[in-house]
């Protein structure tokens, strides 16, 4: 017995609806708005001797350390932080001149 006249034309929407709606919840799983952990992140030769509050403080915290002949560098680690890196040679005196730098 033949099924019944007008079903078989639902298939095709059925099952492309069906494939749409698998594709819309793997994307979504796959591309989730939760905050993933991130990797640790290696600064090599560098060690952070201070975290900031602003690249300009920073900047001006990395300026005093060139002042005292310690090379450093800045790296930004979000949009209000930033921190200051320097060499394992200088470690102790950037603490030292870091530690009576005023924090802004």
């Amino acid at each position: 017995m033949a099924p019944v006249a007008g079903t078989h034309y639902l298939a095709g929407p059925v099952i492309a609806f069906a494939v749409i709606a698998g594709l819309a919840l793997f994307l979504r799983w796959a591309f989730r708005g939760e905050p993933r952990r991130r990797p640790p992140v290696d600064d090599g030769l560098l060690t952070r001797v201070a975290t900031l509050s602003g690249r300009e403080s920073a900047l001006a915290l990395r300026a005093v350390l060139s002042d005292a002949g310690i090379r450093s560098t800045v790296r930004a680690t979000g949009a209000h932080r930033a921190e200051v890196l320097v060499f394992p040679e200088d470690v102790d005196r950037a603490r030292v001149l870091a530690a009576s730098f005023p924090a802004g």
